[in-house]
């Protein structure tokens, strides 16, 4: 039976049909096999290709762009190998320029090493017996013209010390870690400023997503007598891994506090069974003591993932980027 022109038309527009819709198919199917591949990834700790030359090359340029830095710390994870130059360049350690880059290094490296001799000559600091966190501390006592007769640099606690403990941990150049604690400070300081605004997000985040641990904390006025204050003005130095800590600090450093308060709540929801077993502070302490240091590296690391998932899924997240 032979077919007319229109059967012909018909059978033609059929097959172009068939057609478009087997290539869209392809296309889902690519497209979902780069979002599993991408997922798979990012479990498993690597960095996608794209996000990594897209930093080396904001790194590169002539004029640092800080704008679009501190995007990519808030929209990416970070490369460990890249985080020292990054951050250096968000916390204006390096030039903007990178042409005067050689010159800016080496005067940050005789400022350092003229608080260091200063304080080696009046005797104030050892570096034999002293930890380097305190002589840190004591060069920034002096610079900043803070250090007086009769300190003791060995006894006093402050929130410096605590942000250079965990630098020290997570970098080798005590060069960049001194500026870097320097400027970090700075940002704390800030930090300090919105805690009223922090304690009342974190209240909001317990309130919205899990009432029956809030009620729980605030029957046993637990959630105010935390020390809520340091461990959010020093971003949880000491209390959490450093080398998870070093994810929420990328986005603190590009410009989001608000992450401190999603850690705190993801970190006391991990400890929901044994919280409920804790009627004093004292306990509660002891609890979040004793969960860090039974497994450090893992727990943190759960518990810096899934808050920097819930930030990631809140307005602050939309807002920041």
């Amino acid at each position: 039976m032979k077919s007319g022109p229109e059967d012909r038309m018909h059978m033609a527009a059929n097959f172009s049909t068939r057609n478009v819709t087997v290539r869209r198919i392809s296309a889902n199917m690519a497209t979902d096999e780069r979002n599993f591949r991408s997922v798979y990834y990012e479990k498993v700790g690597c960095r996608g290709v794209g996000e990594t030359n897209k930093l080396e090359n904001l790194l590169k340029e002539k004029l640092v762009d800080q704008g679009k830095l501190k995007q990519f710390c808030i929209r990416f994870a970070v490369p460990v190998r890249h985080r020292s130059l990054l951050w250096c360049s968000l916390l204006n350690i390096r030039p903007m320029y990178t042409n005067s880059l050689q010159y800016v290094m080496t005067q940050r490296k005789a400022v350092y090493n003229d608080l260091l001799h200063a304080l080696k000559m009046m005797r104030l600091v050892d570096e034999a017996k002293m930890p380097k966190s305190r002589i840190l501390y004591a060069m920034w006592l002096l610079e900043t013209k803070r250090l007086h007769l009769g300190f003791n640099i060995s006894t006093t606690e402050h929130n410096f010390i605590g942000i250079s403990e965990t630098l020290l941990q997570l970098f080798d150049d005590e060069v960049e870690i001194y500026w870097m604690a320097k400027k970090f400070y700075e940002i704390t300081e800030d930090i300090e400023k919105d805690l009223p605004k922090l304690i009342t997000l974190t209240t909001s985040l317990f309130e919205k997503n899990n009432q029956e641990l809030f009620r729980y904390l605030e029957t046993h006025n637990l959630l105010q007598k935390l020390p809520l204050n340091r461990w959010y003005v020093t971003c949880f130095s000491g209390v959490l891994n450093e080398t998870a800590l070093a994810k929420v600090w990328d986005k603190i450093i590009g410009g989001s506090f608000q992450i401190l308060a999603f850690v705190l709540y993801k970190m006391l929801s991990k400890l929901e069974r044994s919280i409920y077993k804790c009627k004093d502070i004292d306990s509660l302490l002891e609890c979040i003591e004793k969960l860090n240091a039974k497994n450090d590296q893992e727990m943190s690391d759960v518990i810096v993932s899934k808050s920097i998932e819930m930030w990631q899924s809140s307005e602050f997240f939309y807002k920041s980027s």
